[in-house]
């Protein structure tokens, strides 16, 4: 302890030991000191001792300190001072440098001289590397960083805190190899994310920091730190401590979102499907009074923008950014993007900085760009917001990088939008220029030829843009006329560019005005490009095509090698899209005035200068314009696409010969011939193909309609058998029950009088016959509904007809065997009415043969006169009944010749169904023989095709493969099948 007072306290008498003797003394008190207390204070003096003394405590107490970690683990206060002793060791903190020469100052060892800047410059290098290699030499043990892991789980702010601090600094200068660590240590990543919940902040925000460090540069991490929810909670942080008027916090989380989302799609498609872009509107909400932003907001909404961008980047995929821009116009981001963008007072980086956030949240999306189109500037009049934006572009008082981003605003809303283009393009037609207001197009012109180099260009490439893959307006644009002075004619607006062009030729050869030209002729070659009427108009002024040609050929500086470049493109375009329409500037001519001017290979030399360009590449990489300087800007980045795609079809053109030329138009023409007639082969088999899918399915359907007719005849069949077996049964009944009637009748005869049980007998047999005979209605009632659904069903197939027919016989004979039981029926009920009759006047005659009553007898005849009575009122129910009887069988036989008729209808619809069969069949066999026809008529025309092809090979032509042909053809139908649909929908 003495010792220890020596080294914390006073300055005892004798000589001081050096600081390595004491550091290695306190690092074996370390080892070897059994009680708690000792290795503490120890720990506490290393610790005091390792800013000053860091070589010395890193090499020697490193591995102590290691154990102490292992091995005191549960006295957190030895662990605490082991923890903040490593890091002072490892880290290269700049704020710790104070502290040192403080300290330096205090020994006379750190006096600043003339030297001071450079002194400490190396000194922080050499601290710098002594942390790395400390560092390395922590990490080579894995365990190390494990065990680190494992102690951020402890809750005890002295342990936890210096623990996060430590894990940062090894991230800071060894970020790979610790990352690889902490990936595959298990819950690894889940013990850091747990710290942003930490109740204390000065632990979250140091989480924040450390969490920053270990998602850099590594997907794995930024997936698994995504998927722990830190969305959620960084965004909680965020509106907790007040969005963009939040403190240093705020930018912590918004640089830690943008280390996750940024290159990362996987991220940013669940940033998007997790509705957390709606969570960001409430970050751009601003006041009316935007005067006087703290640095600190305006820092956050730096950040908070350019998280916007990581989500609508261009590099990004076309469906992730067009689902994002979606989804911030429908939750309102782009509206109130729109609105800061109009706001005054705002700073003028982060109103820059929000143009270029509006750019790429519009860019491509036709929503987004319709409403951008839409925005109006709260001024009064109401100015419409690209009015304004192109107002600032041409001012040549605006700041440079608020005019790029302007360029860059209006190039993205006219990407692929031909209704912008047309806007903007009509703002320029006679009829729609309007004296009392500024238009777009009146700015632009303006730009074009002002005075400001800067605003020519930016005025030419933003019509450029307007003119982009927009045929309809590169032929508008032709009508633009412009009255350059008092008394002198108007002059179009392409002959007042090339007007431009040849004073600026004079110009720059007393000075600049190199931009200018540039900027015109990237406008003139989009402008002609691919517009063989534009190119006729160029060359119908005589004095263009000499003008250029002297440029060309002329030996000019290393400057003006890009113009010399520029007008061979621009002489090149008139070449290969020219239609032969003027005799003296056909492509023959052309090509022979480069060649006895310039030469083809001079020519294709000066070409070659613009690809050469430094900055070409540079203007290549992205479509926003980022230029350290005005004079820089010199390319466009659809430009460089355009020269992409022009240079090698330019050079063919120039080098081919007026022959090759003929014979690579007749083989053009007779290829456009060939594709005519297999054009229309294809469509004339798609059309056979429509119309035989279209029979498939007819059969198919004819087919199941077939099974279910047979079902239900299969079914009529079995009704039928049971209606036969019945007949059966009921006629032998019938021939029982006139069997028995005869014997009573016999029996009645024998006597003067009928019995009364004869006369129940013979009622009782009656009304059987009447139940028997309704039931045979109710049969025949069934049948009349099977047929009439029959009749109302639809039509039997073509494959059943045949079976139909059979059935519909068999039907016929089995109702004529009933129509002949029923005649039979009806006989035998015609017999019975006259055996009635017969009983009647036997009853009569009963009735007359009564004598006079005796007294012994009168009792007798009495009761005889009134079963003869009650006798009577039977039969003449009976005989009513019998009437009913009568009626009942006329209406069956009515019944059946309805169904007589019923079956001849449908005879004659199997006929027709035959007849319809035979020439559906007759039609398809045709259809086969037309197709086989096709067929060699299309193998002909590709024995054809393949012969010419192989001409054009031989010239060095490039062709087109079927295949390519074929996929072009997918991709048509595809695209017309998709069209089709939206229609329906």
């Amino acid at each position: 302890m003495n010792f220890l007072r020596g080294v914390m306290g006073g300055q005892p008498a004798g000589p001081q030991p050096s600081g390595a003797e004491t550091i290695q003394k306190l690092c074996d008190r370390v080892a070897s000191s059994t009680l708690l207390e000792d290795r503490r204070d120890a720990v506490r003096a290393l610790k005091s001792l390792s800013k000053k003394y860091r070589l010395e405590v890193g090499t020697q107490a490193m591995g102590h300190l290691v154990n102490i970690l292992q091995a005191d683990r549960s006295d957190s206060e030895i662990i605490g001072y082991a923890l903040e002793t490593l890091y002072n060791m490892i880290s290269n903190d700049e704020e710790e440098e104070p502290e040192e020469s403080e300290d330096g100052d205090s020994s006379g060892l750190g006096k600043r001289n003339s030297k001071s800047v450079m002194l400490e410059e190396n000194s922080q290098k050499q601290a710098d590397d002594l942390g790395v290699q400390f560092t390395e030499i922590f990490i080579k043990e894995q365990e190390n960083v494990t065990l680190l892991l494992s102690l951020l789980e402890e809750f005890d702010f002295h342990v936890r805190w210096p623990g996060v601090k430590l894990l940062t600094a090894l991230l800071k200068n060894q970020c790979a190899q610790v990352q690889g660590v902490i990936l595959v240590s298990p819950m690894g990543v889940s013990r850091l994310m747990d710290l942003l919940a930490d109740s204390r902040e000065v632990i979250r925000n140091d989480g924040l920091l450390l969490l920053q460090q270990l998602t850099k540069g590594n997907a794995a991490i930024q997936k698994i730190v995504a998927f722990e929810n830190a969305f959620e909670r960084l965004l909680d942080i965020i509106t907790e401590e007040g969005n963009s008027d939040g403190g240093i916090v705020v930018e912590d989380c918004l640089l830690l979102l943008l280390n996750l989302l940024r290159n990362n799609s996987s991220n940013q498609n669940f940033f998007k499907e997790g509705s957390y872009i709606q969570r960001m509107k409430p970050w751009f909400e601003v006041g009316d009074d935007n005067s006087g932003w703290s640095a600190q907001k305006v820092t956050n909404l730096h950040l908070m923008l350019q998280l916007v961008r990581v989500m609508v980047c261009p590099v990004n995929s076309p469906g992730a950014t067009s689902s994002c821009q979606k989804a911030m116009y429908q939750c309102g981001l782009l509206q109130q993007l729109c609105t800061i963008l109009m706001a005054t007072g705002v700073p003028a980086d982060i109103l820059t900085e929000t143009i270029n956030t509006v750019s790429e949240v519009i860019r491509g999306s036709q929503v987004n760009q319709d409403y951008f189109a839409s925005v109006n500037a709260p001024s009064n009049p109401p100015r419409p917001a690209i009015v304004v934006l192109l107002m600032s572009m041409v001012n040549e008082r605006q700041p440079f990088v608020l005019r790029c981003a302007v360029l860059y605003c209006f190039q993205c809303f006219l990407y692929k939008n031909q209704k912008g283009q047309g806007e903007i393009v009509a703002t320029l037609l006679p009829s729609t220029i309007d004296a009392n207001s500024i238009s777009a197009g009146q700015l632009l012109c303006g730009g074009l030829f002002s005075a400001d180099s800067l605003s020519n260009w930016c005025a030419a490439v933003a019509l450029a843009h307007a003119l982009q893959d927009n045929l309809t307006q590169k032929e508008q644009l032709l009508r633009v006329q412009l009255a350059t002075s008092l008394g002198n004619p108007p002059v179009s607006l392409l002959q007042q560019c090339t007007n431009i062009l040849s004073q600026g030729d004079k110009i720059s050869r007393r000075g600049s005005k190199v931009q200018t030209r540039v900027g015109l002729l990237m406008l003139l070659c989009t402008w002609i490009s691919n517009c063989p009427i534009a190119v006729t108009h160029f060359l119908h002024n005589q004095a263009n095509i000499p003008f250029l040609t002297a440029q060309i050929s002329e030996n000019l500086g290393e400057d003006e090698r890009l113009v010399q470049g520029l007008c061979a493109l621009l002489v090149g375009i008139c070449i290969y899209y020219n239609d032969n329409s003027l005799e003296n500037y056909t492509k023959e001519k052309l090509k022979q005035l480069v060649e006895k001017r310039i030469g083809k290979e001079n020519f294709v030399e000066k070409l070659g200068f613009i690809t050469k360009h430094e900055l070409y590449s540079r203007a290549a990489q992205k479509p926003q314009p980022t230029f350290s300087s005005p004079e820089q800007m010199l390319f466009d980045h659809e430009f460089t696409k355009l020269v992409k795609e022009l240079e090698g079809v330019i050079t063919k053109a120039v080098h081919k010969s007026s022959e090759e030329e003929k014979k690579e138009e007749e083989v053009k023409k007779t290829l456009e011939q060939h594709d005519s007639i297999v054009t229309q082969y294809k469509e004339l088999i798609r059309e056979q193909d429509t119309q035989l899918n279209e029979l498939k399915e007819q059969v198919s359907s004819l087919k199941t309609e077939n099974e279910q007719m047979q079902a239900t005849i299969t079914h009529q069949l079995s009704q039928i058998q049971q209606h036969k077996d019945q007949y059966n049964v009921l006629k032998l009944k019938l021939g029982k029950d006139s069997a028995q009637q005869l014997s009573a009748q016999a029996e009645g005869a024998q006597v003067n009088g009928l019995q009364s049980e004869e006369l129940t007998g013979l009622r009782e047999e009656v009304e059987e016959l009447r139940k028997q005979h309704a039931e045979l209605q109710v049969q025949l009632r069934e049948k009349d509904a099977l047929i009439d659904k029959l009749r109302s069903g639809p039509a039997p197939p073509v494959e059943g007809i045949a079976t139909s027919s059979e059935n519909n016989a068999e039907l016929l004979k089995e109702l004529e065997t009933l129509r002949s039981k029923v005649q039979s029926q009806t006989a035998e009920i015609g017999q019975l009415q006259a055996e009635r009759r017969d009983l009647l006047k036997k009853v009569e005659t009963c009735s007359a043969m009564v004598s006079v009553p005796t007294a012994a007898g009168s009792t007798d005849g009495a009761g005889d006169s009134g079963k003869i009575a009650e006798l009577e009122s039977r039969l003449v129910a009976l005989m009513g009944e019998t009437e009913k009887l009568k009626e009942e069988a006329k209406s069956s036989l009515e019944s059946r010749a309805g169904l007589e008729r019923q079956l001849a209808e449908a005879n004659s619809t199997v006929a027709i169904l035959q007849t319809e069969k035979a020439k559906l069949q007759q039609e398809v066999a045709d259809s086969k023989k037309e197709q086989d026809d096709l067929l060699m008529l299309l193998a002909d025309q590709d024995q054809k095709i393949q012969t010419l092809k192989s001409k054009l090979k031989d010239l060095g032509e490039p062709i087109e493969d079927e295949d390519d042909l074929d996929t072009r053809d997918q991709f048509d139908e595809d695209e017309d099948e998709e069209d089709d649909e939206d229609d329906e929908n």
